[in-house]
């Protein structure tokens, strides 16, 4: 019986597989991944904001980053069930793995502010800001391809040029930075900085992972 069973599930897979079911359900699994990260630079720039305490702010990122998890996890299981997938395994694995990376690293960002960050966190709202963006436009390349493969370039640019941008943001604070008093609070903020700098380089590894498996699926 159980044999049968078994037999009626791998069909099951295979028959989704070619009705195009499988590759889809990957497709949602990473696009919901994308989305997660996105609530918690949303949430990052609550902090930088004002909007919502840094306490609170790290206790709600320890539940988004638990939804993360959840999210890679169930994709690390369907890849081992299905038969096809959108793009080659290897690059949905470092896509998932980049996306998860800039999870982590905003929950860094918020765990640092509560522990030793300035007062004032205005200098990070707008880098922020430009990271959900660009987390924005990589859930719009994400989703186009299956239905719409040549437009994703054109989606993962956008979110490159986010990423140029969070480096820029980066680079010209840093330069006022250093071109004041060296205090405490310059430390504090430098270190922050950083930790927003590697968010934008882990984003910009994420749209270089979804770009490189769609020209080796073009060819």
């Amino acid at each position: 019986m159980s044999g049968a069973g078994g037999r009626a599930r791998r069909f099951a897979r295979a028959w989704d597989d070619l009705r195009g079911r499988s590759g889809r359900r990957v497709v949602e699994l990473v696009r919901k991944q994308v989305a997660v990260a996105r609530a918690g630079a949303v949430l990052a720039r609550s902090t930088a904001s004002g909007t919502i305490g840094r306490s609170a702010a790290r206790t709600r990122m320890t539940e988004v980053e638990h939804e993360g998890d959840e999210a890679r996890a169930e994709l690390v299981r369907v890849l081992r069930r299905v038969l096809a997938t959108p793009i080659d395994r290897e690059d949905l694995f470092r896509l998932s793995r980049s996306i998860d990376d800039v999870l982590d690293h905003l929950r860094d960002y918020v765990r640092e502010t509560d522990l030793f960050g300035p007062e004032d966190l205005g200098f990070a709202v707008e880098p922020l800001q430009v990271v959900s963006d660009g987390l924005d436009e990589l859930e719009n390349a994400v989703l186009k391809m299956i239905d719409d493969p040549g437009s994703v370039t054109v989606a993962v640019l956008a979110t490159r040029k986010a990423c140029s941008r969070i480096r820029q943001l980066y680079q010209t604070r840093l330069t006022e930075l250093f071109t004041g008093p060296l205090e405490m609070d310059t430390l504090r903020e430098r270190e922050l900085l950083s930790r927003l700098d590697a968010v934008g380089r882990r984003l910009g590894e994420a749209a270089d992972a979804l770009a490189d498996a769609m020209l080796k699926r073009s060819h």
